[in-house]
Formats: structure tokens, sequence, C-alpha cells
């Protein structure tokens, strides 16, 4: 009989993991595994080295039931292994990431679970650095670091880069770094504010970051700010909340690439690595992706043929009251509507 691992965090989305584990291995034993669980520990990276075990025993199956964190360390227990399970994800934290970008459900536990009775899976990308592996994002640069000093209470709802609407005043610190990038297409040197890597388009909430980013094609969604001014910046999140427009601007650099390299000219110029939220080490750094190294149980007939995925009801009318901000400060129509806020015909 095939055998599963659930990993769960018992304390994630008021305990109600743990209150519902007796019908998680219930549905795996529906799907004809034989279930256990393990519940995470203070203990740093206990969820990783629970993973790497039970891959190195010839688990089939991991059940990743937490947040984004336990995905992230579950992911980097297996991902080093030759041979390597399958996983699942039962989401139990706040922002859930990965579970809105593979649609699995996010408010009801035994209904995620459920999605193994389905057999549908997808082999995902998977990024590398040198020392970690992510799932989600690396980003570097000052607009990026910003987000360490906000409050844990507004990440939570708004997730990554949550102040770029909420947390505006942050925006003067933010200065230009001299960077060196190489990708699949080329390079570029020069000044910029942030980079973005992205491997799906759903980063806490904003699924307009890249917009038209795959799940399994082997890809990075790349983004480059080159603008530090804080104007230019407003104007830019305008319109990457209407619809992703920010990607044909001349201050952006947009592209699609296998892998990554990034440094600064400056050895005094500390650059910052943010990896699926958390800080990941200091620059020089090299990014690669592994294509389709993991296969995950997921929601497939509900993920569109094009793999953007939607559902950002809840952030409609704050990306609206932004863009209208920053229509009067710019005096022009950012999202096509004929009209300027506030301006009087």
């Amino acid at each position: 009989m095939k055998k599963a691992r659930v990993i769960y965090n018992p304390t994630s989305g008021k305990e109600l993991l743990k209150k519902n584990l007796a019908d998680i291995l219930h549905v795996l034993e529906k799907a004809g595994y034989e279930a256990s669980a393990f519940a995470t520990t203070p203990t740093p990276f206990s969820a990783r080295e629970e993973a790497r075990r039970a891959g190195e025993e010839g688990f089939d199956l991991i059940v990743a039931a937490g947040g984004d964190g336990t995905i992230n360390e579950v992911v980097n227990g297996i991902a080093p292994l030759k041979k390597r399970p399958k996983m699942a994800i039962i989401p139990g934290g706040t922002t859930n990431d990965y579970a809105r970008a593979l649609k699995i459900p996010r408010d009801n536990i035994k209904a995620a679970a459920e999605v193994i009775l389905k057999n549908q899976t997808i082999k995902m990308d998977i990024g590398k650095t040198p020392k970690t592996y992510f799932i989600n994002i690396a980003a570097g640069g000052h607009l990026t670091e910003l987000t360490y000093d906000v409050p844990s209470e507004l990440k939570s709802v708004f997730g990554y880069l949550a102040y770029l609407v909420k947390g505006a005043e942050l925006l003067p610190r933010v200065k230009p770094i001299n960077m060196h990038f190489t990708y699949d297409e080329g390079e570029y040197t020069g000044n910029a504010s942030m980079f973005f890597l992205g491997l799906t388009n759903s980063v806490g909430g904003f699924e307009q970051i890249a917009p038209d980013a795959k799940l399994d094609d082997g890809k990075f969604s790349l983004i480059i700010v080159k603008t530090a001014n804080i104007f230019e910046i407003m104007h830019l999140v305008a319109l990457m909340l209407n619809k992703g427009k920010h990607v044909n601007d001349s201050r952006i650099i947009y592209t699609k690439t296998s892998f990554l390299e990034v440094s600064t000219f400056d050895t005094n110029q500390r650059l910052m690595i943010n990896l699926d939220g958390e800080y990941g080490g200091d620059a020089p750094m090299r990014f690669e992706n592994l294509h389709q190294h993991i296969e995950f149980y997921a929601n497939v007939d509900k993920i569109p043929d094009n793999a953007v995925i939607g559902d950002v009801e809840h952030l409609d009318e704050i990306s609206q009251d932004f863009i209208r901000e920053v229509e009067k400060l710019s005096e022009e129509d950012i999202d096509g509507d004929g009209k300027i806020a506030d301006r009087k015909e």
C-alpha cells in the first residue's frame, strides 16, 4: 500500500488543522494511502527535516498542512532528493499564496484534503539558490526590504508588498541600487529599486504582478523596476492594479528567464534577498528554475489553461481607491474610464 505522511503545524489556523486531523487521515485512506502524521515543533526546520526523512524512507506522498512557510520547508526537505514523493497542500495560514495558485480551497480543511481524491496533479517548477529552494518569489532591493517593516497584522491581511497599498508612507525611504543582472535574454546594468522573480502570479493577493505567469514552463517571470522615484513607483503600482499594465512600461524590464544572476557594483551596498517573504541571504546570488521538479495534487480542471490565477475580489475596492489617488497626483487616466479622478468636467 502507498504511504502518506501529513506534516502539519498544530498552531496554524487557530489550531483547526489539529482539530481536523482525523478527517484528513480518513480522506487519505479513501485515496488508497496508509496515512500517518507529524506535528511540527519549535525546533528550527522541523518540517523540513521530517519531509527529508519521509522522502528518504520511501513515502509516496507528503501532505504539507499549514501556511506558506510550512509548504516552503517541506519543499526544501524533498527538493534535493533524487526520488521525490508527491506533495499535497492543506492551507492553514493567512495568505496561502501557493494554495491559491493551485486552486486548493482555503476556507475548508476537509475540502482541501478531498482535492487528493480527484487524482489530478501538476508538476510544478521550483526555484533554487545555492543554499535553499523557494516556491513562489525571490526579490531584492530597497523596495522589497521595506516589507520587513510592515506590521505582521497588515501582512496577514494584504500579504507581500502590502505597504504599496496601505503603507505608502514608507516609500520615501526607497533608494536606487546600482545592480547587474544576467538572464536568458541578456543583461541589465544600472540603477534599480527592486527586482522580482516569480514562479506563480499569486503573491499576497496581488495576481497582477506577473499577469501571464505559468506554473510549469521552466521560466521565472522577471521584473526589474528601474525607477526609485516615489511618484513613479506609485504610478507603476496603479498600473499593476489596473490589469497588470505595468509590464509594458519603459520603467520596467519584464521578461521570462530560466535563471537569474544578480550582484551590485558597490561592495559597501548591501542587497538583501527575500525568498517567499522571508530574508534569504545577500547578493551576489544565482537563481535557477527547476523545471517540473515536484508533482503536486491540485484542482487542475479549475486552473485556467493559461495559468493566470484570478480571485482578487477582496482587493478590488482597495485597488480602485489607490488608482484614484494616483490619478489625482499624476493627472492621468490610468484605469481607462475616460476620466481623471476628482477632476471636474
